[in-house]
């Protein structure tokens, strides 16, 4: 029996597509962390 059968790369797949979301996830939730911190820095500044 191969190693590439539809089960393993379906396996694969899932766990590549989970870690994926997970990346783009936590740059998202960045991004609106440093907009929060920009607008708050802005508006002390005025």
């Amino acid at each position: 029996m191969g190693r590439n059968n539809e089960k393993n790369i379906k396996k694969h797949n899932d766990k590549l597509h989970k870690a994926q979301a997970k990346k783009k996830q936590a740059e998202l939730s960045r991004k609106e962390k440093l907009k929060e911190i920009a607008k708050k820095f802005n508006e002390s500044k005025e």
